[in-house]
């Protein structure tokens, strides 16, 4: 069954790219392979800009397109079920079976908070209970 995260800012102001290279960096270290599912060209060039700086101790093997490294940013989902989905879309994604693990972060604004309850209510329409974590 596939597991979906919620993190959920609350009180912070960290934005979604911040919290992503954060989470990146741990699972990172615990050789998961990492896909950004991210369809906005603009937000793909944040993020690619974000993790080259984001780190100065080590650096994060990642790529546009480039499904190789340890983090693929791209605007296709992945074929596989080895990758853990970071969902930088504004959609919830309904083909969550074909993924072990969903990840949604959700930034402290009031547009984010109503895009992320749509989407916590459609995971939940089918079937799974998304784990959420506060922070």
């Amino acid at each position: 069954m596939t597991k979906i995260s919620f993190y959920l800012f609350e009180t912070s102001q960290e934005r979604q790219v911040e919290s992503a290279c954060r989470l990146c960096r741990k699972l990172v270290k615990q050789q998961q392979k990492l896909w950004w599912f991210c369809p906005d060209l603009e937000l793909q060039k944040q993020l690619d800009e974000r993790l080259w700086t984001f780190d100065r101790e080590s650096f994060i093997t990642h790529g546009i397109d480039q499904p190789h490294a340890f983090v693929c940013i791209s605007s296709h989902l992945p074929t596989s079920k080895e990758w853990i989905v970071f969902n930088f879309n504004n959609q919830a994604l309904e083909q969550m079976s074909e993924f072990s693990h969903i990840i949604e972060i959700i930034e402290n604004t009031e547009s984010a908070k109503q895009i992320g309850r749509e989407k916590f209510k459609l995971y939940r329409r089918l079937g799974v209970e998304p784990r959420t974590f506060k922070l």
